[in-house]
């Protein structure tokens, strides 16, 4: 790894290697300037196969990465203040393809989405944050109106409350949320009845919550929409708006979804027309204000940090920089494209 500036702050970007039909190698680390957004590639900080989604653990300084094949893993990385990452710990999720992980607010746990499993891993994280022995593992059960992709459950997300509340985990295959108590003794999920159910082949892959904490809105992978709900204490999710993702033709399978810093504008990322559009978020309506041009096909996944929007293209292989407007919100290019192969989590 080179040297870092007190001005600069490491990324880690996770992709996809050969075993799932990618060029990464593993774990990229590269060097952000706050100021200006601009990108330095460092090389690759962990040789790990599929690292799809990546996390950090809230206080410290260490990197979680699903490892998304047949069969599902999960690998734990000390953070080096160059980028560099030594490995802690791997553990097997129980499940084939996890592709989404969380740790929970007060970071004892590290929950894990297997999405060919259909199910739900838990980890207890020791003082130093490495993982222990699985502590619970809950399959889903059922299938979708899609007989192709949704033939059987497909957990996509994991998401904890920020404020104690039960985890939601959502899943495309069976369009449904579903709610859960962790046990904090146990490491044990308890269900909370009844799931939430979408819409008929919604596809559900990811939430994002609003920070006050009453609203928060999917993205349904297979119909394209964006569904706005109010959400409750006790974990429930009562939909109160349903938008497409997109204004342009074309197949929309979107990907991320996130809310900007002030929790003003909701940012979804949209594959096949290759835009990541900008809704204003009032209500729990979202409202469209712009869909801006990627520059690629496939946005799988993007970050907003310090003013800037990072998004990575997983099929052009590179990552694009964007400057936020913090008045309106829309995203502007800035600089070029970089080349990164098979991105598929970006993690300022």
């Amino acid at each position: 790894m080179g040297p870092v500036t007190g001005q600069d702050t490491i990324v880690h970007i996770g992709g996809y290697t050969a075993e799932m039909g990618g060029r990464a190698e593993g774990i990229v680390a590269a060097r952000r300037d706050p100021r200006t957004g601009e990108l330095t590639p460092l090389g690759t900080a962990a040789v790990t196969p599929s690292p799809s989604f990546l996390v950090r653990h809230p206080t410290l300084p260490v990197l979680y990465a699903v490892n998304e094949g047949a069969e599902g893993r999960v690998s734990a990385f000390r953070t080096e203040p160059d980028g560099g990452l030594a490995l802690l710990a791997v553990g097997e999720t129980g499940g084939a393809e996890p592709c989404h992980l969380a740790v929970v607010p007060d970071g004892r746990y590290l929950v894990v989405a297997n999405y060919g499993g259909g199910s739900v891993a838990v980890f207890p994280l020791d003082a130093a944050g490495v993982p222990g022995a699985r502590s619970d593992l809950v399959r889903h059960e059922g299938r979708g109106a899609d007989p192709q992709r949704q033939e059987k459950a497909h957990c996509h997300m994991v998401s904890p409350d920020p404020d104690g509340g039960p985890l939601l985990a959502v899943d495309l295959g069976t369009d449904s949320v579903y709610r859960y108590d962790l046990d904090a003794a146990s490491g044990r999920l308890v269900p909370r009845a009844p799931r939430v159910r979408t819409p008929a082949g919604t596809g559900p892959r990811h939430l994002a919550r609003h920070p006050d904490g009453r609203r928060c809105w999917l993205v349904g992978e297979l119909d394209g929409t964006v569904i706005g709900y109010e959400l409750t204490p006790d974990g429930a999710l009562h939909q109160r708006a349903r938008v497409d993702a997109s204004g342009r033709a074309g197949h929309v399978q979107p990907s991320e979804v996130a809310l900007g810093p002030d929790g003003r504008f909701l940012y979804v990322g949209n594959r096949g027309v290759g835009t990541v559009a900008v809704f204003a978020v009032p209500g729990e309506r979202p409202e469209l204000v712009a869909e801006v041009d990627t520059g690629g096909e496939w946005p799988r996944h993007f970050a907003l940090a310090d003013g800037h929007l990072y998004v990575a293209d997983e099929r052009a292989g590179m990552i694009r920089i964007f400057q936020v407007d913090p008045g309106t919100g829309v995203p502007e290019p800035v600089g070029e494209p970089v080349p990164v192969a098979s991105p598929t989590c970006v993690r300022p």
